[in-house]
């Protein structure tokens, strides 16, 4: 994993379900000049700060020239503290979003000096991460953009993620101990084998990849035209299993109980109260589902909006069939260009 980044020690770190991250640090990396308006972009699930670069650059609207980029990682993913850079962490504690930005909001006021940002920004839980920050520090931006991703997780994403952890436990011969709720242990912790390692992530790439696109995106054998795949079998060892076996299973363990537990309104003042997380948003927000996204579909974007007080949110659906990977790094070159517009209409009006 690329080190072309910084981390910030956050010391003994408290977290809401009651454990803590001795020493805990977060990864992070800027662009721009930190005199211009600031853009927090966190990172997505099995994200290393690098896989969000694709949407920055000179020609882009997340421009250096313009805005001061700060890209947080998750915790969880490798970067930040994980289990594969804390091996004496095991089990790692349950981590979630509230703990995730408490950690961003101290590393930007007080490491980066950033008194207020532009907006915050985020695909997938990087949406996920978005909305908690508009909902943990409401007067901190003026913009937040979350696309392809929800406030809440969903009951049906829920259940998905489900099979995702018991596939990859599965490999191990563990089982999960059901919604919000890590392995079931017998006796004390045990690691991973490289045998049950490999095994697990290929099950995890391939329960996976009947979520990550869309079923019209399989129709059209998108995975032949556009990336080039010869057969469906080899778009899944090539590009899934592939994908999984580049990541730790305790690592995307930790950010699994991260998304899966994800409700920003279970905080105060709001106190699990959903609509009144929502009316409590002040940044202006635009909020972009994917038409065809299994994981967060646009039915949902559009109640959060309707929650929200008159004239704070606007809904707008990517008109793509790549299902969640419309607004993911190395999707369809014409969903690039409708996100970048967007964004670019929605925050440089100022």
């Amino acid at each position: 994993m690329s080190t072309d980044y910084e981390t910030y020690s956050l010391g003994d770190f408290k977290l809401r379900s009651g454990g803590s991250i001795p020493d805990a640090k977060i990864a992070y990396k800027t662009f721009g000049d930190r005199s211009n308006k600031v853009i927090i972009y966190p990172t997505w699930y099995s994200g290393a700060i690098a896989d969000n670069e694709w949407l920055i650059g000179e020609d882009k609207c997340l421009s250096p020239k313009k805005y001061f980029i700060v890209i947080t990682a998750l915790f969880g993913n490798g970067q930040s503290s994980s289990p594969s850079n804390r091996s004496d962490l095991r089990p790692f504690p349950d981590v979630l979003f509230y703990d995730n930005i408490r950690a961003q909001h101290e590393l930007v006021t007080e490491k980066l000096g950033v008194k207020h940002a532009h907006a915050v920004m985020g695909w997938s839980m990087g949406a996920g991460q978005s909305y908690q920050w508009a909902t943990q520090y409401p007067d901190f931006m003026d913009y937040v953009i979350p696309f392809c991703g929800s406030a809440k997780t969903s009951l049906h994403n829920q259940v998905f993620l489900e099979g995702v952890k018991s596939a990859l436990l599965g490999g191990k011969g563990a089982s999960s101990g059901g919604i919000c709720k890590g392995e079931v242990m017998k006796g004390e912790y045990r690691t991973w084998t490289d045998e049950e390692r490999t095994v697990g992530l290929k099950a995890l790439g391939r329960v996976y990849a009947g979520w990550g696109f869309s079923q019209a995106f399989y129709r059209e054998k998108l995975f032949e035209k556009t990336l080039g795949f010869k057969s469906l079998e080899e778009f899944m060892t090539g590009f899934w299993e592939a994908w999984a076996l580049s990541k730790d299973p305790e690592n995307m363990l930790v950010m699994a109980h991260t998304w899966q537990a994800a409700d920003c309104s279970d905080q105060e003042p709001y106190n699990g109260d959903f609509a009144k997380a929502m009316e409590g948003i002040k940044a202006k927000a635009l909020i972009l589902p994917g038409k065809t996204d299994l994981y967060f579909p646009p039915e949902d974007s559009e109640n959060e909006v309707q929650l929200m007080r008159p004239g704070v949110g606007v809904c707008m659906a990517f008109p793509s069939i790549w299902g969640h990977w419309a607004a993911g790094p190395g999707g369809d070159p014409d969903d690039v260009k409708w996100l970048d517009g967007k964004l670019r209409w929605f925050i440089d009006r100022d």
